[in-house]
């Protein structure tokens, strides 16, 4: 079959074996997988995300560089078959999407960026018919979101302010509309991506340049003490002492989305003084990518408009490169059977 696979941060087309499901696995065929900004992340600091999940004595991470990985963890696929003395909770032929618990950056399995892949049978999660099969596939994104939101522990009401509105902001966007927050500010210096923020659900859109986004609250009669939730979407370096200085003297809760890939500093006694809580998160649980699927079939969850583009394998490698530019593209669709081009 035909994937696309990574070797020491380069991208190519290459033919690689149909992988063969084994006992508790389903053989599926992808239909659709979106191209993550983790995954532009991993080919360019490849090296530094190995490294730093080992210095973190998490040692979860260790995949070989110099092999093959073919990515792709965002995905719709439609079921092909079981592996021996398995069954599934949908028919061959069925659409579904899970979680990636197979492929995304091993180098063993492949992820979504292949024609074909094996899945946890027992993970798979039925697509409605009323979901399009590209909504379906921003599952994944959208559950980095609610997760996000949920480490927030809002109780409700309480203003937001998410700042970089690339898909992880905006998905933490549509989590917070979703589960009733108070004013939601988004801040990004992209007028592309400030006009998806406001599609997303986003009360007021910033350009931080021009109008610091804690000030929109003070407008609106926000005063320090009284709890306001921050969201770091952004994930460089600077970022964190940036929401310390601007957050309030008390009342602020700091939620870390973005993924910085090198080393950062802080200065811990702003964060006292203004008796900061800081949270990291990662990822999200299984009930929650559930109920994020559950959120999109019903509508709660609208995540059509970051969807801006699609291509076939063979223009993987250029959509990464399209995609550092924040005025062309959001979301990225790879569509393994189709011929599709930016």
């Amino acid at each position: 079959m035909r994937a696309v696979a990574s070797r020491n941060g380069q991208l190519r087309v290459a033919d690689v074996p149909q992988p063969e499901p084994a006992e508790g696995e389903a053989l599926v065929k992808v239909l659709a997988c979106g191209i993550c900004g983790s995954d532009l992340h991993f080919v360019r600091f490849g090296p530094d995300i190995v490294k730093g999940s080992m210095d973190s004595g998490n040692g979860r991470f260790a995949p070989d560089l110099s092999r093959d990985i073919i990515m792709g963890h965002e995905f719709c696929v439609e079921v092909v078959g079981y592996g021996p003395n398995t069954t599934g909770p949908v028919g061959i032929g069925d659409r579904v999407t899970s979680v990636p618990t197979r492929g995304a950056y091993s180098n063993d399995y492949p992820g979504g960026y292949s024609e074909y892949m094996v899945l946890d049978a027992s993970m798979l999660l039925p697509v409605a018919d009323s979901v399009e099969t590209e909504h379906a596939a921003t599952t994944e994104p959208m559950a980095v979101g609610m997760h996000a939101v949920r480490m927030g522990q809002l109780s409700g009401g309480e203003p937001t302010v998410v700042y970089g509105c690339g898909p992880v902001g905006l998905a933490t966007i549509a989590s917070l509309r979703n589960e009733g927050a108070g004013t939601i500010v988004a801040s990004d210096f992209s007028p592309r991506r400030r006009e998806l923020a406001g599609i997303m659900g986003a009360d007021v859109v910033v350009d931080p340049r021009e109008t610091p986004p804690m000030s929109v609250l003070e407008q609106q009669g926000y005063t320090p003490g009284n709890d306001v939730v921050m969201f770091d979407a952004i994930g460089v370096q600077g970022t964190i002492a940036m929401l310390m200085r601007e957050a309030p003297s008390r009342g602020g809760r700091l939620v870390i989305v973005g993924v910085c890939m090198q080393e950062d500093s802080i200065t811990p006694m702003a964060g006292i003084e203004k008796e900061i809580q800081l949270q990291f998160v990662l990822g999200y649980t299984p009930q929650e990518y559930a109920e994020t699927l559950d959120a999109i079939t019903a509508g709660g969850i609208q995540p059509g408009p970051i969807v801006t583009g699609r291509v076939g394998l063979d223009g993987v490698a250029g959509a990464f490169e399209t995609l550092g530019d924040p005025e062309e593209h959001c979301k990225i669709m790879v569509t393994p059977h189709e011929d599709n081009s930016l």
